[in-house]
């Protein structure tokens, strides 16, 4: 019993996985990195590139008729650990009390040389 979940506002798979898989209770979303699906473009700095892997986040949960708040868990992923607190603050426009359960890593590196990714677990109410 799993359904992929697929808008056309947020970036496209761009690999054999899905946008989203709807597993009953939970939706679990890929990572989002922050490209603007409709023109491609990266914006500049963790700041915009953290809310713009948000708002493909967004769109996705919207598509699965779910909102930021359904998240229950979330991955950051960072190009570098010295850009956890941008992004933390920027993470923190976004998410209430009470906040998802989360783990932040610095990685290697990212698709299209990004400076963050986001996945999330959501569950439906």
């Amino acid at each position: 019993m799993k359904r992929p979940i697929s808008t056309t506002n947020a970036p496209g798979a761009i690999g054999p996985y899905s946008q989203a898989i709807d597993a009953g209770q939970l939706l679990f979303i890929s990572g989002q990195i922050p490209v603007i699906p409709a023109t491609g473009e990266i914006p500049e700095g963790i700041t915009a590139q953290t809310a713009q892997s948000i708002t493909n986040i967004k769109a996705i949960l919207a598509e699965a008729g779910l909102s930021i708040d359904n998240v229950v868990k979330t991955t950051v992923f960072l190009a570098d650990m010295s850009l956890f607190a941008e992004m933390n603050r920027v993470y923190a426009e976004h998410f209430t009390a009470p906040f998802p359960a989360r783990s932040a890593v610095a990685v290697k590196e990212l698709p299209k040389q990004v400076l963050v990714e986001i996945e999330v677990i959501a569950v439906k109410a």
